[in-house]
């Protein structure tokens, strides 16, 4: 289940003037009975609530007073996100006649049109208070308090995730929260401000339209399958690479279960630390089971065990207990014979933390056919059902079948042919029609979607951010070699510069003479080099153009390509 958490405005949305039908409270109730959990976000104070709404206590949380106060109707628990503006604030409205003027723990509210008097009072003052709409109401909190800033504290305090929310309101307040969360929704009385900016519009109003969106979450529990589901947006794909050079090419971050196999060497970890990157820096949480210690200089993530601590199930769990953390279970100290029985007793505890709260996102299995190898009988710890499970091998056809049964997209660097034939022959599956290459070079693969009529494609890999970084450092302040140095020559080789990375060629280009400059200028030398040599085609280009710019002098156009390199590439000072 995906999709746990529902978290709903009032008025406007879950509410008709105030009031909650029969039909949608029956609906809420559905929704908690098949494992839901409910949070109310609201502008209202929580006194207002209690007195027009009863059933609050249906709540798992309460986001009150526009994001600046939680409760827990279970606990009667409450948490203040702020405090309320000093009383001369209050004082100064109350002299300007404003009215109505309510007053609750943390907010202070009115309606327009005293929105100039309220903000002329706070300017006044110099007190840090913002001022939200909501559909006529004017509200003042503390500044950066609102209902999206709310709703993560509620679900940090939850241990629940926001890539597991889905939100459904119908006024401007309600942009930020449902801005946050996986999948957000507008009741077809939404203003239309609103409604361009969510991923669903329901095609019925208010409490109408809430039940609507429950009906179809219910129906996704039955057909348990997101992968082309129109409540999964586009907005969160994950970039596999791209296609002929420049089309980026995507994968679905849900419900997917990967194979990137092919040989030591041929690119396989950096396409799986790029795809864990980009699942991190979308908010998913990863756990990467790391059995020779591969990834312990991945960022983002913390490491339990080593060479001579073994993690238990409890650390584990204990560190993915927060939502933001990202966790790499380091197995270097258990023996090749005894991993397959570590995951066997892990696994099951990790998928029964997916049940309670949607997480982790992802478990990423490097060295696969040492955790689940063709003598090991993984139906035991591998339910049919199970997704978000990235493998990474060496031989595919030394996994168990049981496990490669679940993988629904496949992925081959290096050798795809033999990859793929391999694949295919373990489980009984049929080769695909299309040609496939039998090598591949550096930084190419071929990724397979079985369950779709999609032939496999080939893609060009993007590196990852940190191997980028280390790219970028080497062009700066590295040593690129003699066939990808630049050299300043001049017009007739009575020079021979070497430049061996960026920060020397901006010295040797201060220090050259104006006729050697223009010489390599007027030839596109230097863009040429860029392109060829450090491979930065945007910089390049760029550079390219200042070369063809006619009423340049030599320092000017020296200038301007000295800072087209350093707004790219933090250089040495």
């Amino acid at each position: 289940m995906h999709y746990l958490i529902l978290a709903t405005d009032y008025d406007g949305t879950l509410a008709k003037d105030g009031k909650v039908s029969e039909t949608t409270l029956d609906a809420l109730k559905r929704l908690q009975k098949a494992g839901r959990k409910l949070i109310l976000v609201t502008g209202r104070q929580l006194e207002d609530i209690w007195k027009i709404f009863p059933e609050v206590d249906l709540f798992d949380c309460v986001v009150a007073e526009n994001g600046a106060v939680i409760y827990f109707p279970a606990t009667r628990e409450e948490l203040l996100l702020g405090s309320l503006p000093p009383e001369k604030f209050v004082q100064a409205l109350r002299s300007r006649n404003i009215n109505p003027l309510s007053i609750g723990k943390v907010i202070v509210a009115t309606w327009e049109p005293n929105e100039n008097e309220v903000l002329t009072t706070i300017r006044e003052l110099g007190l840090d208070l913002q001022v939200i709409f909501n559909k006529g109401a004017v509200m003042v909190l503390p500044a950066g308090v609102n209902k999206a800033s709310g709703l993560s504290e509620a679900l940090s305090k939850m241990e629940l995730s926001v890539r597991n929310t889905v939100a459904v309101g119908d006024a401007e307040n309600d942009l930020a929260f449902l801005k946050l969360c996986e999948f957000s929704v507008a009741v077809s009385n939404a203003l239309p401000s609103v409604k361009s900016e969510v991923d669903w519009v329901t095609q019925s109003s208010r409490g109408d339209g809430v039940v609507e969106l429950i009906e179809r979450l219910l129906t996704l529990d039955l057909t348990e399958d997101l992968r082309e589901s129109s409540i999964l947006p586009d907005r969160h794909r994950i970039i596999l690479g791209k296609l002929d050079g420049d089309r980026d090419v995507y994968i679905q971050p849900l419900n997917r279960n990967i194979l990137l196999a092919g040989i030591s060497g041929g690119g396989k970890s950096t396409l799986a630390t790029g795809l864990i990157e980009r699942f991190i820096d979308k908010g998913y949480q990863v756990c990467i089971i790391d059995p020779e210690g591969d990834y312990q200089k991945f960022e983002q993530t913390v490491v339990l065990g080593n060479a001579q601590q073994i993690p238990s199930s409890a650390e584990v769990l204990t560190a993915l207990s927060k939502p933001e953390q990202n966790l790499i279970v380091n197995l270097m100290g258990v023996k090749i014979d005894d991993r397959p029985l570590f995951l066997a007793q892990l696994l099951p505890s990790l998928l029964e933390m997916r049940v309670r709260t949607g997480r982790p996102h992802w478990i990423v299995i490097d060295e696969v056919h040492h955790m689940f190898p063709t003598s090991w009988d993984a139906a035991v710890t591998l339910p049919q059902s199970v997704n978000g499970i990235l493998m990474v091998t060496v031989h595919p056809e030394h996994v168990a079948t049981s496990a490669l049964s679940l993988i629904d997209t496949l992925i081959a660097v290096k050798s795809p042919m033999q990859t793929f034939t391999n694949f295919c022959n373990a489980i009984g599956h049929q080769l695909p029609n299309a040609q496939l290459p039998s090598e591949l070079a550096s930084g190419s693969g071929v990724a397979w979607l079985l369950n779709t009529e999609e032939q496999p494609f080939k893609f060009e890999v993007i590196l990852p951010l940190q191997e980028r970084q280390r790219h970028m450092r080497t062009y700066a302040e590295g040593n690129l070699g003699s066939d990808r140095c630049f050299f300043f020559r001049g017009e007739n080789n009575q020079l021979n510069l070497k430049a061996q990375n960026l920060n020397m060629f901006i010295q040797l280009a201060a220090g050259v003479d104006d006729r050697t400059w223009l010489h390599h200028l007027h030839l596109h030398d230097y863009s040429n080099w860029l392109q060829n040599s450090i491979k930065d085609e945007s910089l390049a280009k760029e550079v390219s153009e200042i070369e063809t710019t006619t009423d340049l002098s030599p320092a000017d156009s020296r200038d301007r390509i000295k800072s087209a390199i350093e707004n790219r590439y933090t250089l040495p000072a």
